[in-house]
């Protein structure tokens, strides 16, 4: 069977957007694939981190995935740092890698901003440890969204150099599976950007841990404008909340946004919300119920990181022996 490596960053607060722009595709890929799901948490202390809030980060985003279906008996679930041939593998990679390469690379230039030489050599250098995830397992297959491509290249060119270099194909090069572009959530209060728990505005996103009444008010509050729903997709050019909404009740029933704009052509939002809040109560309430009780019980998501862990440790070990051994490390 082939075999999926994909990473969730520990930063906690789950919101809509991790719901369906990743999450929910690993749950519906768990049957099709070999699945390895990572708590990346060596990725996450490339900017500072409070060390009691990270432990609490990474159990609150193991408990979403377990709270939104993924089995830890069919899948591996584990937090990075608990395998150490992912640092070993990305130090081996860093020797493989060319500068060149890194300097392209588009979300560097983005979080370092303008204070790129105050940034850390690991903020630069995580697309090779990234690259180390995914090979460390041979992995074939990686879901990305549009904004991760590039790092899935990267990691064919590291993966392309590596083998060149020991001339042996060691490592496969991984296919990306794109998610539907229908599943890019935006904010609730503007529709340009990416709903993100880094928004001040906690009306800007809907948490998966948000009660019913929350759902509804967010909903209710979002962002849009004066003019009914178009019967077709192309009639939301130019109206990015109203594409956003129209766009989340699509993902969320399983359907595109040209349909559902034919079901609500030329009714209010004030319609269309209320129809939104109880497709998205009934979807993510159970959810929500699921992450607080997974969550009273930090012992049990512990011990599933574990277990994950010591599976996803004899996958790796004997794959990091032979990439030693074809280096000249053992």
């Amino acid at each position: 069977m082939n075999r999926i490596f994909s990473g969730v960053q520990p930063t906690g607060n789950l919101h809509l957007g991790n719901y369906l722009g990743a999450i929910r595709n690993w749950v519906r890929l768990q049957d099709q694939y070999d699945c390895i799901y990572c708590v990346v948490d060596l990725h996450a202390i490339t900017i500072p981190q409070q060390p009691s809030e990270l432990r609490n980060n990474i159990r609150e985003v193991t408990a979403g995935l377990l709270a939104a279906g993924i089995d830890p008996k069919k899948n591996i679930i584990f937090n990075q740092s608990r395998v150490a041939g992912h640092s070993e593998l990305a130090w081996i990679f860093n020797c493989v890698a060319r500068l060149g390469w890194l300097n392209r690379m588009t979300q560097f230039k983005e979080k370092a901003g303008k204070h790129r030489d105050n940034a850390t050599v690991g903020l630069y250098a995580y697309p090779t440890l990234m690259a180390a995830d995914i090979l460390l397992y041979k992995a074939t297959h990686v879901p990305v969204g549009e904004d991760q491509k590039q790092h899935l290249e990267l990691t064919r060119d590291i993966g392309k150099a590596f083998n060149s270099m020991v001339d042996s194909e060691v490592f496969p090069l991984p296919e990306p599976i794109i998610f539907d572009a229908a599943a890019r959530v935006m904010s609730l209060r503007d529709g340009t950007k990416k709903m993100s728990k880094s928004d001040e505005s906690d009306y800007s996103r809907i948490n998966m841990t948000d009660d019913a009444d929350t759902i509804a008010l967010k909903i209710r509050k979002a962002r849009t404008d004066p003019e009914v729903l178009p019967g077709v997709s192309n009639g939301l050019v130019g109206r990015e909340e109203a594409k956003n909404l129209l766009g989340i009740y699509g993902a969320l029933s399983d359907r595109t946004i040209d349909e559902v704009c034919e079901e609500f052509a030329g009714q209010p939002f004030s319609s269309f919300k209320v129809r939104l809040i109880e497709l998205a109560v009934s979807e993510l309430n159970p959810i929500g119920a699921e992450i607080r009780r997974f969550s009273e019980n930090p012992g049990h998501i512990d011990q599933v990181l574990s277990e994950g862990a010591e599976r996803a440790s004899r996958i790796a070990r004997p794959i990091l022996e032979e990439v030693k051994s074809v280096v000249g490390l053992s």
